[in-house]
């Protein structure tokens, strides 16, 4: 493992802004961010991770980046998320320690599954396997749930009605259990910083699902968290998760709790990660 601290990362011409903080000595931990929040939104769980002796590394992933923004749908496949991370990983010196929450969650069950050797333990937040998801869609409400996934398709519609003082918007995010602190940071993290379009960019990607990252079984050890309060992601998904996991799995269910894990129970969630760790 490198003994530097990594500040930032490359996958071909796109640079990544990452925050590397912990022991340097520590045991590498992967933390990946979802929509709409950034890699600073671990920084609570970090801290308690790094008190169990392990090193985070957060990247703003592809789209929030301001080296990383690509400005087309293509940019946003499957297969170069999952890259992304894998030159992370190959910069950390691998193996790592991995953990997703929301988009986050997605990006390392297709990191888990393509590269298991690079992967010691996997701790998948809110989002449960991808073809789980799928499944969940047609013997569940889960279909309802996700319906703004088909509105993010539109161009220019969606940055309109999440633009900087939409009540609409605010309004959406606070039915979703942000409290309103937590919209500010997403008006100054997300919109000011110019993240949005490229945030919306991994929605807009799903037209271009390689099987192979969708499918694909996990053999490392899992973990998969979920809240009874996700508006987002029902449970019918989550259960059918176990199903595509032939590592070590445990769920973690977190009862009144909505989808924004890191930020109402980030100590409860450094702890489920540390247990699968092993630390």
């Amino acid at each position: 493992m490198t003994s530097e601290r990594i500040s930032q990362f490359r996958n071909g011409r796109y640079t990544f802004d990452v925050i590397d903080s912990g022991p340097l000595d520590g045991t590498p931990v992967v933390l990946l961010h979802g929509f709409p929040q950034r890699a600073a939104a671990w920084n609570t769980v970090a801290s308690h991770l790094h008190e169990r002796g392990l090193r985070t590394y957060a990247p703003d992933q592809r789209g929030y980046s301001p080296g990383a923004r690509p400005r087309t749908r293509w940019g946003y496949r499957a297969s170069q998320l999952r890259n992304d991370i894998l030159a992370l990983i190959s910069d950390i010196g691998g193996p790592v320690h991995l953990v997703g929450h929301d988009w986050g969650s997605t990006v390392g069950w297709a990191v888990s599954a393509h590269s298991p050797q690079l992967v010691s333990t996997y701790t998948a937040v809110s989002v449960g396997h991808p073809a789980a998801f799928l499944r969940s869609m047609l013997s569940s409400n889960q279909l309802l749930k996700s319906y703004y996934m088909a509105l993010f398709q539109l161009p220019v519609v969606p940055e309109l009605v999440l633009k900087q003082k939409s009540p609409v918007a605010a309004k959406g995010l606070r039915n979703a259990g942000m409290t309103q602190e937590m919209v500010e940071t997403y008006r100054s993290d997300i919109l000011d910083y110019g993240a949005l379009t490229g945030g919306i960019g991994w929605y807009r990607g799903l037209l271009f699902p390689p099987i192979g990252d969708i499918g694909g079984k996990v053999s490392v050890p899992t973990t998969m968290v979920w809240s009874d309060d996700d508006v987002a992601l029902g449970r019918k998904g989550i259960d059918l998760t176990e199903r595509y996991v032939t590592g070590p799995y445990e769920l973690d269910v977190y009862k009144d709790h909505t989808h924004w894990l890191l930020d109402e129970a980030p100590e409860r969630l450094a702890a489920s990660i540390a247990k699968r760790i092993g630390v």
